[in-house]
């Protein structure tokens, strides 16, 4: 048998001394510490293990005789890229059977992996090729010795190979700067790694934590928990332990951070909140409700119809034309065909992502009063999306706040429209199912958005509901409406807006992190958004409309419940123009709309309306 193969004993600790075989005493004092440790039943697995099973099936066996398993999601296991430099992070709860886990995938779905790692693992024959060792006990020497890992780890990077690294260097113990137990601070070494080879980090979690006599081992002398990790693994038999895989993050993204630290700070974040999801998906699927009845839809108005009212439409509410669409502006007096097709699209769209009204047509008292700007396909002739626009000093005018379509689910104090005059209200916007796959045409509906503010120049402010709805998990929209309230907030607008039904707006924990780490990271909603699609077994972010308000520099006034619409939660928002970035103006006005509009602000100003 190849002696390189099958030492005596790896996980005897009498191997490493040269008189052990010679003295009995000793020999008796190693066997009882073995035995109290689970070295010896270590090594029992081991040698059940068949000495020709070769390094790539090891870890698989190994698992198989431990009586362990592990699951991850189909979704979660195509994120691992196929090809390519990558350094793959993740926390240590465990000490040793998370390894073996990693292996394993790893030699199914990415064989030309390497992982950075203790030496003493070393001494366990079918890993050595996979290591590239280092001494995670710290010191000078230490320091000297692990220079030439690091060489190796980026040479290994910069042929296009995948890098397993456990950022702690240590298990996950208690850790009192976040009461609880989770990694010690993560090396500096990663960072210097993502910095030197420019390759993208793909977070990798695994949820639990070693038990109580392992953490208060701990807390009496750190080499007395390492010495009790033989146990730690032992007493996964039976156990099948989840494994949660992140989004690539690009090493341009990385690059950016400014310091060390930071980027440690964003990589654990982007670790530990993959703990979403899974808490998520264990609550949130017994809190959705059973669909409710749903009437039939309507059927589709006649071609013939729509097409004749659409020639009727006087020029002025022809707003645009590109390619094959058409947008237009319309009220339901002087087209209710169109109309009526609206509100059957919109239950359409709508319960395609469990929300709608459950009625047969998506309309209600409002849809007669306000404006419909739609956008028509000449070539198929039909209507491809919607949005309806309030003119709030007009309705306002007419029926006081009872006239907008918001105070169905905020109370308003009059002074807000005191303040508001100048606004439109927006809302019940769509784009029907087989459009949604391209941004164009809710770009040429804010398209039509723009140009009527050119021609209604005395509109400043654009206000309206936006849906997070109960298709996002718990988590997300704990996360998303947290951020926005701290955030985003109009603290003196927001005074005068109530919701009818309130949301709580309680911050998001993220176990593992110390709120220095994570509130600088999360007052970003592009970061949010990456966290949400972490989290979202569909890997979306959040919702468009949101990020396109935003994107104009939208603020919030309220957050509401909305129990009669699939338990959505709408978040008013509101876009002040004259803080919307005029490059922003202008991809929706066109540049000398644009001109036009802002100059007719001005002259406002400059006359104090």
């Amino acid at each position: 048998m190849d002696q390189n193969k099958r030492p005596v004993a790896p996980f005897s600790l009498a191997d490493n001394t040269a008189d052990a075989a010679h003295n009995p005493l000793r020999r008796m004092i190693f066997a009882a510490v073995e035995s109290l440790l689970g070295l010896r039943s270590c090594q029992a697995l081991y040698e059940q293990i068949d000495p020709e099973t070769s390094s790539q099936d090891w870890p698989a066996a190994a698992l198989k005789t431990l009586g362990a398993n592990y699951q991850i999601s189909a979704a979660d296991q195509a994120r691992i890229p196929s090809s390519g430099a990558c350094i793959l992070i993740a926390n240590h709860p465990f000490g040793g059977i998370e390894g073996l886990v990693l292996l394993d995938l790893l030699n199914r779905v990415r064989p030309d992996f390497k992982v950075m790692a203790n030496y003493l693992l070393a001494r366990v024959p079918q890993m050595r090729e996979r290591l590239i060792s280092v001494d995670p006990f710290g010191g000078e020497a230490a320091a000297r010795t692990n220079l030439a890992p690091l060489r190796k780890s980026l040479s290994w990077l910069k042929q296009g190979g995948l890098l397993v690294i456990f950022p702690a260097g240590e298990v996950s113990s208690w850790q009192p700067r976040v009461k609880g137990v989770t990694d010690p601070e993560w090396s500096s070494t990663l960072a210097r790694l993502v910095r030197m080879s420019k390759a993208p980090v793909l977070p990798t979690y695994f949820p639990g934590q070693n038990g109580p006599l392992f953490q208060l081992a701990g807390r009496i002398h750190p080499r007395l928990r390492t010495a009790l990790l033989p146990r730690m693994l032992l007493n996964k038999r039976g156990q099948t332990l989840t494994l949660k895989v992140g989004n690539l993050l690009p090493a341009k993204k990385l690059a950016g951070f400014s310091s060390d630290q930071s980027l440690n700070d964003y990589l654990r974040l982007r670790t530990y909140s993959l703990a979403l999801s899974e808490e998520s998906n264990s609550r949130s699927v017994a809190k959705k409700k059973a669909p409710a009845v749903q009437a039939d839809l309507i059927a589709p108005r006649s071609v013939d119809q729509l097409q004749a009212e659409i020639d009727a439409l006087p020029d002025t509410q022809k707003l645009l034309q590109s390619g094959e669409f058409d947008v237009l502006l319309t009220r339901g007096e002087e087209a209710p065909q169109l109309l009526l097709e609206i509100g059957r699209l919109r239950e359409l769209t709508f319960r395609q992502v469990g929300e709608g009204t459950g009625r047969s047509c998506d309309l209600d008292r409002f849809d007669a009063a306000y404006s419909h700007l739609l956008l028509w396909n000449r070539q198929q002739q039909q209507i491809v999306g919607a949005y309806r626009i309030g003119q709030v000093d007009q309705l306002f005018a007419q029926q006081g706040a009872a006239g907008l379509y918001t105070s169905t689910l905020f109370d308003f104090q009059p002074q807000l429209f005191e303040r508001l005059k100048n606004a439109l209200e927006l809302g019940r916007s769509f784009i029907r199912p087989e459009y949604q796959r391209s941004y164009a045409p809710l770009l040429l509906l804010w398209k039509g958005i723009g140009h009527y503010l050119v021609q209604n120049p005395h509109y400043r402010y654009l206000f309206g509901p936006v849906s997070i709805s109960s298709d996002y998990s718990n988590n997300s929209r704990q996360l998303m409406t947290s951020t926005l309230s701290r955030n985003y907030l109009i603290n003196d607008l927001a005074k005068l807006v109530a919701p009818r039904l309130p949301v709580s707006l309680k911050p998001l924990r993220i176990n593992g992190l110390s709120a220095r780490q994570s509130e600088p990271l999360l007052k970003d909603m592009d970061e949010v958004s990456a966290l949400v699609a972490d989290i979202e077994t569909d890997n979306k972010g959040i919702p468009v409309l949101l990020r396109h308000y935003l994107s104009l520099g939208g603020k919030l006034l309220a957050f509401n419940l909305d129990p009669d619409f699939s338990d959505v939660i709408d978040g008013l928002l509101l876009v002040d123009m004259l803080d919307t970035e005029r490059k922003q103006l202008q991809r929706y006005m066109g540049r000398e709309g644009c001109q036009f509009y802002l100059a007719s602000q001005q002259q406002k100003l400059a006359n104090g309306a």
